[in-house]
């Protein structure tokens, strides 16, 4: 039997260690809130997807809270995301102009205002924000200071709670890593 946790407030409960165990172990199922209804993510899988985008185009939706990596013949690989929250979430297009392996992070002037506790900088590896993978979206040529990436806070995905970033479980954001090309188009909608 499955067991559905919704995470907002039951989180205490469970440590974030276990978590981190199970999602790795691939036998953690989660409920994504996705407005009024809830869905069961049970990781990545290739779903039927009938789009005009070009193959390898990377489309988020943020209503449902899931990427589609464009395989092309209607199909695409779907994953889980985490999206930016009330009053900083986004949507247009930009391309993929930079990727990086466990990335260092430095927060924007902007963010460290809202948010003081933060680093100026902080080193790539398993606690840092940007997770084991991040693309870096650029629009005509200037960085977008977004990008999608992975988290060191797993049960975020499904959930509004970014800067306008896109936040992916570290193993699938490694994956999407493997198959984005640079200049790839990303659709946000």
């Amino acid at each position: 039997m499955i067991k559905k946790v919704i995470f907002p407030a039951i989180l205490a409960v469970v440590t974030l260690s276990v978590l981190t165990d199970k999602l790795q172990a691939g036998r953690f199922n989660f409920t994504m809130e996705n407005g009024p209804a809830a869905v069961s993510y049970k990781g990545k899988r290739v779903v039927d997807y009938e789009t005009t985008h070009a193959k390898g185009t990377i489309v988020i939706n943020t209503k449902e809270r899931m990427l589609y990596f464009v395989m092309g013949d209607g199909k695409a690989i779907r994953y889980g995301v985490g999206v930016g929250r009330q009053g900083f979430s986004w949507n247009g297009s930009a391309k993929i102009a930079r990727k990086a392996k466990w990335p260092a992070w430095r927060p924007p002037a902007e963010m460290r205002k809202r948010e003081p506790h933060l680093p100026v900088f902080m080193e790539g590896g398993p606690n840092n924000p940007l997770g084991a993978r991040a693309l870096y979206l650029y629009q005509g040529g200037r960085d977008t200071l977004y990008r999608i990436h992975g988290t060191s806070q797993p049960h975020t995905i499904g959930l509004a709670v970014s800067s306008g970033c896109i936040r992916m479980l570290n193993e699938e954001v490694t994956d999407l890593y493997q198959r984005v090309r640079i200049g790839a188009r990303v659709v946000v909608l």
